[in-house]
């Protein structure tokens, strides 16, 4: 009844009270990526979600348009700045969603929304995660974020699908804060973000075969 129904109605109430509350933040840190960064301010990129069907994800720019000499994006690390790695620390790039959550494509808590390409490599299992909304933080984020390998991540993801509570969002909302405030978990070793799951089981594969 709660994962089915009561949530959707938390999660609207909730992220129209934090838009007003928050507009003045929300606006300060427009102009800073606006000075920071130029134009567009937000970073826009289509996701799954809920069962698998895609929408569009809104977050603030954390990252500069570099590419090299063949036009290509250059690696994260190269392309995240001081300003960028600050927004990702405070989790604040995240605000936008918000947005994403008043439109029923997101939720507050759940797996975080991944990239379209993975889709073809889940595993039965690993699908799972779609079957409730992508959220802004959800249990893998909880214990450990991009400290965990990939496998451990869906794991976490699967687990929360098969255990949604009220009791249990309200856990990780408080587990959340504490991670925030500890700036835990934010870059895989050696990673400005985390390796890409699609590169990673292709060379598996390759290694398999």
């Amino acid at each position: 009844m709660y994962c089915q129904c009561l949530k959707r109605v938390f999660d609207f109430i909730m992220a129209s009270l934090l838009i007003v509350l928050l507009a003045p933040i929300l606006l300060f840190i427009y102009l800073l990526v606006r000075f920071s960064f130029g134009s567009p301010v937000l970073f826009t990129q289509v996701r799954p979600g809920w069962r698998e069907a895609p929408f569009r994800l809104y977050k603030f720019r954390t990252m500069r348009d570099v590419r090299d000499e063949r036009g290509e994006l250059l690696s994260d690390e190269k392309r995240l700045t001081r300003i960028g790695r600050l927004l990702r620390s405070l989790s604040v790039d995240e605000l936008p969603s918000l947005i994403n959550i008043l439109k029923g494509e997101m939720s507050f808590i759940g797996p975080r929304p991944l990239l379209m390409a993975y889709l073809p490599y889940y595993s039965e299992t690993q699908k799972k995660r779609h079957a409730v909304r992508p959220g802004l933080t959800g249990w893998a984020q909880v214990n450990g974020r991009n400290l965990l390998s990939w496998d451990q991540k869906f794991s976490y993801d699967v687990w929360y699908v098969e255990h949604c509570s009220f009791l249990l969002d309200c856990k990780i909302i408080l587990l959340t804060l504490v991670k925030i405030l500890k700036r835990e978990g934010i870059n895989a070793a050696g990673q400005a973000t985390m390796t890409r799951f699609d590169f990673e089981v292709q060379q598996q594969r390759k290694q398999s075969a």
